[in-house]
């Protein structure tokens, strides 16, 4: 697939991207210590639960339901990611369902893997927000304060983890882990539709992956998901590690969260190519439906 004029890569617009990996080299001439190592790893899981939970199965699918005031939490803490806002984020990423693995779609592999990468988001077409695409989080003056001033929450990140922690934590617990945070998240782009195996036949060519499941908490299971789209977990049985779904059910256990959709027991069966790795799945483990209708 060719690439237009405008989707060719905004020079100018890729310095702040290119800064934030630059600023990593900083723990080279700094001591660095255990502590920031730690927070380092805490705060890359976070914010990827932030990216997974929040801006993916929440803002892009609406999954399940939240009140006000979780909303806003999801949509700061997806936001510390510095991944820009929840309703760009979503907009983007509802492109990517409806035309997934076409020409039309933002960032197919079948492009490039670098493109899929990271080339489609340093590039002027995709800068702007289809508000369209996210009508229904538009009515919220939060969110839109948030999506204006989406540098905020990661500024404030970064300033905190110097007054804790120095330079030492800045570059490690903040830097390095937003860029970890990035290329994680980059992968279910790039490597979730090339690489793994397929278990349900869908008009794309995603893949179940555990190792990107692991570094996504529970993205890994990409085909599960392009078969299932409206399900909260993305890993359907129960070997199938998804830590995003844990959080989502735990919101749902605090009462922060309801209405949490899996998929039927029929739709599980649906369009399968191959058997689940697990040759003997009782039904009494397979999910149940959290609400009475099938996916859109």
């Amino acid at each position: 697939m060719s690439h237009r004029d405008d989707e060719r890569i905004d020079l100018k617009g890729a310095i702040p991207f290119a800064l934030m990996h630059l600023a990593c080299l900083g723990a080279f001439f700094v001591d660095v210590n255990p502590v920031d190592w730690l927070v380092c790893l805490a705060l890359y899981y976070a914010r990827m639960v932030g990216i997974t939970a929040g801006y993916h199965r929440y803002f892009s699918h609406r999954t399940y339901k939240v009140g006000r005031g979780t909303q806003l939490f999801l949509a700061a803490l997806g936001g510390a990611a510095a991944q820009k806002g929840a309703l760009w984020w979503a907009a983007h990423h509802r492109v990517h369902h409806k035309f997934s693995d076409t020409a039309h779609d933002v960032h197919s592999p079948k492009r490039g893997f670098w493109w899929s990468h990271l080339g489609w988001i340093l590039c002027k077409r995709y800068v702007s927000t289809d508000w369209d695409k996210v009508k229904e989080f538009t009515r919220y003056p939060e969110l839109m304060w948030l999506e204006r001033h989406y540098l905020v929450v990661p500024t404030l990140l970064a300033i905190g983890c110097f007054l804790v922690g120095g330079w030492s934590m800045l570059f490690v617990g903040f830097f390095l882990s937003t860029v970890l945070c990035y290329h994680g998240t980059f992968t279910i782009n790039s490597l979730a539709h090339v690489w793994g195996r397929r278990r349900y036949e869908t008009t794309d060519t995603s893949r179940n992956n555990f190792i990107l499941a692991l570094v996504t908490c529970g993205e890994g299971w990409h085909n599960n998901h392009h078969h299932y789209p409206s399900a909260a977990n993305q890993g359907f049985f129960w070997w199938e590690l998804d830590i995003s779904y844990a959080v989502i059910r735990a919101l749902g256990v605090l009462g922060l969260a309801w209405d949490i959709r899996t998929p039927t027991p029929r739709a599980l069966r649906h369009r399968l190519i191959q058997k689940p790795a697990r040759r003997r799945v009782r039904a009494s483990r397979l999910p149940v439906p959290a609400v009475g209708r099938d996916a859109v």
